[in-house]
């Protein structure tokens, strides 16, 4: 048998050799971008993973946006969309090292894991981004990014073998010493915790390097080593979009509208059950609920939550309903009024919520959990109103206008005081003798350093114990002098700076 005839064609080798070469800019433009890369991902890892979503977090998305314009140029931002989201990412980056409240940075840390993909794969997706399957399709888009360009790290590192010349062994010589440090760094504290006697032999050893602080870079040069091929990989996609194909649109199924017709018929008949004894109560007043074996106050000041919660599933079935049903018939027609009606009751429904958490505030005082509850009715009304007019006008795109106003109320949220109006309510009620505690621990400890200024403005030689009930006799005045020196550690660390944390170790706080 010949051989030669089972041997690929020259012009085939070639064909093969050229699917895992680096197109459309110089080589030197690959290899700058690359280092460039590297960098990014070692800010990454030490300034995110390392400290949390804190000042690195800031300046990680901020270094991002800076290699993704430098990669792609400014024709990404072509589109007002693009500018919006940009803006919306920037400042959620922003606001981590702005305040020190850890509840609206893992929600912040959320919204631009969702928010940031979106972004960049924004030129890649054939759906819109008001489109509810945008989702799905960019995220898709995503990791075929990340995971389907692995070989052009390696490409643009890896020099290319001319003829006649001697191959270079200079990445080969990197590569080794980069593993093998972080093999030692790795394998040695395993090897220490196994064996006593290894590890006082090797004690004046490490204290001679410093061997702990040096584990620790070399364990984050790793981490930025493993993740740069796949960041690398994506902003390559990002520059060859023909190489993600996002699949064809699948027409959406829709069924009978009589099976949701008796759904919502079902439904909404049990809300207006539910007002009608609610209003009974709200206008036959304390003797006519009393009368029942129920308390006033206690039928008053609860059951906001649980309103909430299913006026947000009213609305996720309003929108099923009117997107999954078939429009055709006198189905349709009786289809539209049920989830007109059922909108219409959960705007009552919320109405009566936030009539209730009122009262409930008047009688024990603000929370960071009752604002963002306020906050979340406002935006629940905006969403219910948006669902009444679909109902009205089926051909209404409702995620063109929720989309934006959802980033929107995120954002203002994101501006208001809540930390400091909390803590001042609190003070305020226990000053004027409407509250006769006010919980130090929580205002001190819970939520951000911005309460820290009107905690001032009680009597600090006074226990805690004395405002809450609880404490070890620890004077006021020592517990907010800790938190202080708290706020003054964090602002020695870049990492971890706040300009919460900056103003309360000054004592510059209102």
């Amino acid at each position: 048998m010949d051989e030669r005839k089972d041997a690929l064609p020259t012009e085939g080798s070639a064909k093969c050799a050229q699917k895992w070469r680096l197109v459309g800019e110089s080589m030197g433009h690959y290899r700058l971008f690359l280092v460039l890369t590297l960098g990014f991902c070692l800010l990454l890892v030490d300034g995110f993973l390392w400290h949390g979503p804190t000042a690195g977090l800031t300046a990680t998305v901020f270094a991002w946006y800076a290699l993704f314009l430098a990669w792609l140029g400014p024709g990404i931002f072509e589109k007002r969309s693009n500018r919006v989201l940009l803006a919306a990412n920037l400042f959620l980056a922003a606001s981590m090292a702005l305040g020190s409240n850890w509840y609206f940075r893992a929600w912040n840390l959320l919204a631009l894991v969702v928010l940031i993909p979106v972004h960049v794969t924004a030129g890649l997706g054939s759906r819109p981004w008001w489109d509810p399957w945008m989702l799905g399709e960019r995220f898709k888009l995503l990791f075929q990014g990340l995971f389907g360009n692995l070989w052009a790290c390696f490409a643009a590192a890896v020099p290319d073998k001319r003829s006649g010349e001697k191959p270079r062994r200079t990445m080969a010589v990197v590569l080794g010493l980069c593993g093998a440090a972080a093999l030692v760094s790795f394998l040695l504290p395993v090897l220490i915790s196994a064996d006593a006697l290894f590890a006082a032999s090797t004690e004046h050893l490490r204290r001679f390097i410093g061997m702990i602080h040096f584990s620790d870079g070399i364990q984050r040069l790793f981490w930025a080593l493993v993740f740069t091929p796949f960041v690398f990989s994506l902003l390559y996609a990002l520059s060859h979009p023909k190489r993600l194909c996002p699949p064809e649109e699948k027409k959406i199924l829709q069924a009978d509208a009589l099976g949701f017709v008796l759904a919502l018929a079902a439904v909404d008949g049990l809300y207006l059950a539910f007002l009608a004894v609610q209003s009974a109560g709200l206008f036959g007043g304390s003797q006519y609920v009393e009368s029942l074996g129920v308390s006033y106050a206690d039928w008053a000041r609860s059951g906001f939550f649980q309103m909430v919660g299913v006026t947000a599933l009213n609305l996720s079935l309003t929108l099923a309903s009117l997107s999954f049903s078939r429009r055709e018939g006198r189905a349709w027609t009786a289809l539209r009024w049920l989830c007109g009606l059922l909108a219409g009751e959960s705007l009552i429904l919320l109405a009566s919520a936030a009539w209730k958490m009122t009262l409930y505030v008047s009688a024990y005082g603000l929370s960071f959990k009752r604002c963002m509850t306020y906050w979340g009715m406002i935006m629940m009304a905006l969403f219910l109103l948006a669902g009444l007019w679909k109902a009205v006008r089926p051909e209404f795109r409702f995620c063109k206008w929720v989309f934006p106003a959802a980033l929107a109320g995120w954002v203002m949220i994101n501006c208001v005081p809540v930390d400091y109006l909390v803590a001042k309510n609190q003070v305020d009620r226990y000053l004027n003798g409407e509250n006769a505690t006010v919980s130090v621990g929580y205002l001190a400890y819970s939520l951000s350093y911005d309460t820290l200024g009107q905690l001032e403005r009680l009597e600090g030689e006074a226990p805690v114990s004395r405002y809450d009930g609880y404490g070890n006799g620890e004077p006021l005045a020592e517990l907010l002098e800790r938190r202080r020196s708290s706020a003054e550690e964090e602002c020695r660390n870049w990492r971890t700076w706040s300009l919460s944390a900056c103003l309360a170790a000054g004592g510059l706080q209102p």
